[in-house]
Formats: C-alpha cells, structure tokens, sequence
C-alpha cells in the first residue's frame, strides 16, 4: 500500500495494492500494522455508508472534542471531489483545504485526522461513500463550515448553483464564525 503526504500535514492519501485476476480483484483497504509504521495509531469505532446523486455535496462537517473525530474516507460506487480543510489550533495550515478525487476505480482512501472539516461533491450519476470513524456520533459536538466560505475558496470542480446542499449546511457559518 503506498502512501501518499499532502500538503497539509497530517492528511495522508492511502493507494492500495489492487490484485487483479479472472475473478475480479482483491485489495486489503486498511491494515494497523502498515497504518502504524506509517505513524497513524487509531481505532475505528463506526463505519457508515452514504449513497447521494451527482451534484450533492455534503460538508463541510467536523465534530469538537472530547467527541472529535478521524475518519477513513473511500468510495466504492461512481465518484467524489473529497476535501479536507484544517482547523487545528496553531497548525501552520490552518484554513487550508485539500482535495481529491476518490472514486470505485481508482481505490484511494483519505485518512482525515482529528481536527479537520470534512466534505465531498459527487461528480458521477451516483456515488457510494463509505468511511470509519475512531469516535462516536454526538449530535452535541457537530459542527461544521459553509462549502462556499469565500475565505476557503476552495475549488469543487462543479457549478456551485448547481449543487444539492442540505438545508442544515446552507445553514453552516463561515470559518471565521465557527464554534471550536
């Protein structure tokens, strides 16, 4: 598995080794003892699932301590934009964002570490996103950015007035309004 630093230190890109044969394929998409001797130590506690359409974007989401959370982001249907923005105190990247195109095919998995907003865009017709959290859902400690923060301008490679945004992240106040 090949592993990939970005820019923003801490967001790791995960390349798995594919196997291909007559059957299909086979790879192994997580592994502590490479995650380890790559210096990510974490316990996943909750996977979940999200099916959306083309245009949807979801985000820019985060949860605060004592429930923060690390995720492993992956997608296993269509394709995504996934982006990660941090907001971790005294970090020399502070309000920077990454992104990156996960998709079925190309297998790559985005590990985001505590202290980062979270969001993607589908760009397929539809899209599967699966990702496992080392913490708990807590209602109480969600917290989140708006997509379209003009000090972020972050690039989503989609028409922005064309987006499908719940009402709760239209919602969301800018970086400089956030709760940490």
């Amino acid at each position: 598995m090949a592993i990939i630093e970005t820019p923003v230190p801490g967001l790791l890109v995960f390349e798995p080794t594919v196997f291909h044969d007559e059957r299909g394929y086979f790879f192994e998409s997580f592994n502590r003892r490479v995650w380890a001797e790559a210096g990510v130590e974490t316990d996943f506690v909750q996977a979940n699932q999200a099916r959306s359409t083309r245009g949807v974007l979801r985000g820019l989401h985060f949860q605060v301590a004592p429930m923060a959370q690390a995720k492993l982001v992956r997608v296993v249907e269509g394709e995504v934009l996934d982006v990660a923005v941090d907001l971790r105190e005294g970090s020399s990247t502070y309000g920077q964002w990454y992104g990156i195109h996960l998709s079925a095919e190309n297998k790559r998995q985005l590990f985001v570490p505590r202290g980062f907003a979270h969001g993607y865009v589908v760009l397929s017709e539809t899209a599967e996103f699966v990702y496992q959290c080392d913490n708990y859902y807590s209602k109480a400690h969600e917290g989140g950015i708006r997509f379209d923060d003009p000090t972020l301008r972050i690039d989503w490679e989609f028409d922005l007035s064309r987006v499908i945004v719940s009402e709760k992240d239209i919602n969301l106040p800018f970086l400089g309004e956030h709760r940490r």
